[in-house]
């Protein structure tokens, strides 16, 4: 679900893997790997990702169809 979500986001967004991956000081490689879903993120780069996206952490793991942080 993660993998998912960070893609339908990013998408939406018109924003790249590399904008993405530079933000969160990985390779782009590592960051596509989470949006395949082969690799999980650290609970760091989760926040950081949730941060980034203004979405909460529940709504990227596929624990809540709300979008909104609290």
């Amino acid at each position: 679900m993660l993998g998912t979500r960070l893609q339908e986001i990013r998408t939406k967004k018109d924003i790249l893997q590399k904008t993405v991956a530079e933000y969160l000081n990985i390779t782009v490689s590592t960051y596509q790997r989470y949006e395949y879903g082969t690799r999980n993120p650290s609970i760091d780069i989760l926040i950081k990702l949730s941060d980034y996206f203004d979405v909460s952490v529940d709504y990227l793991l596929g624990l809540s169809e709300d979008p909104t942080r609290r």
